[in-house]
């Protein structure tokens, strides 16, 4: 691939000075909400997003005015834990700086959405001052790393979320310009020859990156979606180590079936004190070997794809100089969160709430937001974000439980968890208005879609078992739909591909089951589907593995096979 020519963002990045560019005069001038191209790219490295609201483009256009432009700030939050102070900080800036509302992301982060670029340079130095940051929360870097939030295991969780906290500070760009920017640090100058990024280097990853660490029997995190992950092994209640798991990625591209999700492999056995030197390694195989001619190509996945699960290997071990272990048995079980209270080994209490689509705000039936902010202002343990955009109210001591459960009732959130086991189990990313990439709508619309299926499934007595789904406004996969047991994937203004067959506990990519739906077809072409599940479901069967055995789809197992067709798929078969 050496004599393509490279991708556009490469060149960006070979110019932008390890990731200032002209990011600080675009901040200055104020003749415009909006920033410059390339800047817009490098900003992604600093944790933020240009956007505009796409409800008022017509109007604006109409009246000549420039695009109500806007920013996404996300904030990094390593292993998804922040503390009760940490929180009322994030709530604050939501009604000072953003919409007013709290996004919990997939990945076990913060958003804001609706920041102007007059107020973006003080709401990202605020962040800073709560003790987060949202440097490297997007672009070619590591992204945040994620960690099991298990509230039932918090030994094991102690260390689990040291090792991601300790992944995430070891992977954090070293370039000086996030804090020359954002933060008003020292610019220092430096020789273009002083390597500034021992582990990035000057042009850092062909793209995004991603991490997580699971401890079976739950796959909250998702493990095989990820292009690195680590699966806790424990043994008589001792963290002995990680298996190693490359090559997960869930981004497609409509219309090119050379781009696809992927599955990771699972390749070896690492001890808890190698896990950030493989995780630094990985990175660096990627750095060296991934491709940097073609966007569309250049994720890990691919890389992994292309060279095979055994060259990634060998490579790894001759980047770490020692071998990594043999694979050690696990089980996961499921990739939903446990709701309601939980108490933990120590005696320390645990509440989940249901967040839905992961927006905390205020509504005149359901206060959420103003009820998190009055018990962090008593709660002496901390909160957890899960990846399936829900919150842990965690380590609540026996003595303060009472307090925390009288203010959950008081704003109502002590009954959030009793909804329809479908509901509970449904994810959506943002899409429409804001995000640039969204072809349909996702957030907005699919608790509706789970009002209308959700009668389909109280007629069939299925309203307590868990099917997960999930809706995307475009195949970037933000929401992981690609496995999940009912996925919906925009294709334009109210219009989706339908996948099934998703693994219950993510082990197992969907297939496409109809392209081009409208909403009025969903509840039609679901119901005789949840019937016969009903019916004619083997004992403990989840709903992925039953259309697969009833041949409403094939069974997909890795990326490859994605987009074959039903027909050549069960001739394989």
């Amino acid at each position: 691939m050496s004599d393509k020519k490279l991708s556009a963002n490469e060149g960006i990045k070979t110019r932008s000075n390890y990731l200032r560019g002209t990011i600080a005069e675009g901040l200055a001038d104020q003749s415009t909400g909006s920033m410059s191209e390339d800047d817009q790219q490098l900003l992604k490295f600093h944790g933020t997003y240009q956007q505009d609201d796409r409800d008022l483009r017509p109007d604006r256009r109409k009246h000549r005015l420039e695009k109500a432009y806007s920013f996404m700030i996300r904030i990094r939050v390593p292993g998804g834990v922040a503390t009760p102070h940490q929180w009322l900080e994030v709530d604050r800036m939501a009604e000072q700086f953003a919409n007013g509302t709290i996004k919990l992301t997939t990945r076990q982060a913060f958003q804001f959405h609706g920041i102007i670029k007059s107020n973006l340079k003080r709401t990202i130095k605020e962040i800073n001052q709560t003790a987060m940051d949202t440097v490297a929360a997007c672009g070619d870097v590591n992204r945040n790393v994620m960690c099991n939030p298990n509230p039932y295991l918090s030994s094991v969780h102690e260390e689990v979320l040291k090792a991601a906290q300790d992944i995430s500070a070891h992977l954090t760009p070293a370039t000086r310009a996030y804090h020359e920017i954002w933060l008003d640090g020292e610019k220092v100058e430096t020789s273009e020859k002083e390597e500034q990024e021992p582990i990035y280097g000057k042009t850092y990853l062909p793209r995004k990156f991603k991490i997580t660490i699971a401890v079976p029997p739950s796959n909250d995190v998702d493990i095989f979606a990820n292009c690195l992950s680590f699966i806790a092994i424990v043994e008589n209640g001792k963290l002995v180590g990680y298996n190693v798991a490359v090559g997960g990625g869930m981004g497609s591209t409509h219309g090119n079936e050379a781009t696809y999700p992927r599955l990771a492999d699972v390749i070896g056995f690492c001890t808890p004190d190698q896990i950030v030197d493989v995780s630094e390694k990985v990175v660096m195989v990627q750095r060296d070997y991934g491709d940097r001619t073609d966007r569309k190509h250049s994720r890990f996945k691919y890389t992994v794809d292309d060279r095979g699960a055994d060259w990634i290997l060998a490579k790894l071990n001759e980047y770490l100089g020692y071998e990594l272990g043999p694979v050690r048995p696990y089980e996961f079980k499921d990739n939903g969160d446990r709701f309601g209270w939980v108490e933990d080994e120590n005696g320390n209490f645990h509440y989940t709430l249901f967040v839905e689509g992961g927006r905390v705000l205020d509504t005149p039936a359901f206060p959420m937001r103003t009820g998190l902010r009055e018990i962090a202002k008593i709660h002496g343990g901390d909160f957890r974000l899960t990846a399936n955009q829900n919150l842990i109210i965690a380590n609540i001591s026996a003595k303060k439980r009472s307090e925390i459960e009288a203010l959950l009732e008081k704003y109502g959130m002590h009954r959030s968890h009793e909804r329809s086991a479908l509901r509970l189990a449904s994810i959506a990313c943002v899409a429409l208005p804001t995000c640039a990439l969204a072809l349909a709508e996702a957030e907005r619309y699919l608790p509706e879609v789970v009002t209308d299926l959700e009668e389909e499934l109280e007629n069939a007595g299925l309203r307590h078992d868990s099917i997960t789904i999930r809706m995307t406004g475009c195949p970037n996969g933000c929401g992981r739909p690609f496995i999940s047991e009912i996925g919906f994937v925009g294709r334009g203004p109210d219009k989706y591909n339908l996948y099934l067959g998703g693994g219950h506990a993510g082990q197992r990519l969907s297939k496409l089951y109809r392209q081009d739906i409208h909403s009025n077809e969903i509840r039609s072409l679901l119901s005789p589907i949840f019937q016969r599940y009903a019916k004619e479901r083997n004992e403990g069967e989840h709903f992925g593995d039953f259309v697969i055995r009833a041949g409403y789809v094939a069974a997909t197992i890795q990326g490859a096979d994605f987009h074959k067709n039903i027909k050549e798929e069960a001739h394989h078969n």
